[in-house]
């Protein structure tokens, strides 16, 4: 029953994408909120549907940690379920994503609609400046920029270098930087069509001051508290290291892809 219910939803989040990509294309003429307010709706019912059908549900701590200026925000990725719970946390945002998103149809038409920062990955240097240009941009018109600083779904218990450009874009605009831990990958495995029934934890910590700062210290201490809370918060990061301490994963996994600049 886990499996089929993970199926029938799988298949009816595809399915309820295309009514609202089409909305969302449909609302841009009116204005980037327009078309925001639609995709909210389709992450809304998303979850809605998850809760009902397969027992998946979510809570959120810290949120007094949530600055009154739009700032930039760090979320750990290890799953789908925190790009579509981010939406519900914080106001109007833009994402740093891969371009290659773009490509999908209608999916990707729709994104393209809601103007992200769709970078090429490989373009590490080009990749930062437009994050910064367009980042400024964004956090000048009011919106929360939300970053993937590892670029891409990690397995349980590792991590990589974060990319810099979210701690420049920060420090160069004054913007505090807002990291998120999470246990979704413990409910919503990476490449996996299971979605186990659970309540998913996301934690929201202190705001980062960037000010003066460093960028590799600013993502120093990001990742140092992000990783440490996952530590505390998920059962599938802890039993991916013997012993339940990470840090060697962690380790090896930062050394494996220190090219990760973006």
């Amino acid at each position: 029953m886990l499996y089929l219910r993970s199926l029938i939803y799988t298949v009816l989040l595809f399915l309820t994408t295309i009514p609202y990509a089409i909305g969302v294309i449909l609302a841009a003429p009116f204005g980037r909120t327009a078309s925001y307010r639609a995709a909210a709706g389709w992450v809304r019912q998303a979850l809605w549907i998850g809760e009902k059908l397969c027992g998946l549900r979510y809570e959120v701590s810290g949120t007094e940690n949530i600055p009154t200026d739009n700032s930039v925000v760090y979320i750990k990725h290890s799953s789908t379920f925190e790009t579509l719970a981010g939406l519900m946390i914080f106001p109007e945002q833009t994402w740093v994503l891969k371009r290659e998103l773009y490509w999908l149809p209608i999916f990707g038409w729709a994104l393209a609609a809601l103007r992200p920062i769709g970078i090429n990955r490989s373009a590490h240097s080009t990749a930062v400046k437009q994050v910064l240009r367009q980042g400024a941009v964004a956090l000048q018109s009011g919106l929360w920029v939300i970053i993937f600083p590892e670029g891409t779904r990690m397995a349980p218990g590792m991590t990589r270098r974060y990319g810099l450009s979210g701690a420049l874009l920060a420090s160069k605009t004054g913007r505090a930087i807002v990291p998120v831990a999470h246990n979704a990958g413990d409910y919503w495995p990476r490449r996996s069509l299971a979605k186990r029934p659970g309540t998913v934890r996301l934690v929201i910590g202190p705001p980062i001051e960037t000010a003066g700062r460093d960028a590799k210290a600013i993502n120093e201490e990001a990742q140092a508290w992000i990783e440490q809370t996952m530590q505390q918060i998920s059962t599938a990061y802890r039993n991916a290291v013997p012993g339940g301490q990470g840090h060697h994963a962690v380790g090896a996994a930062s050394s494996r892809n220190s090219g990760n600049d973006a």
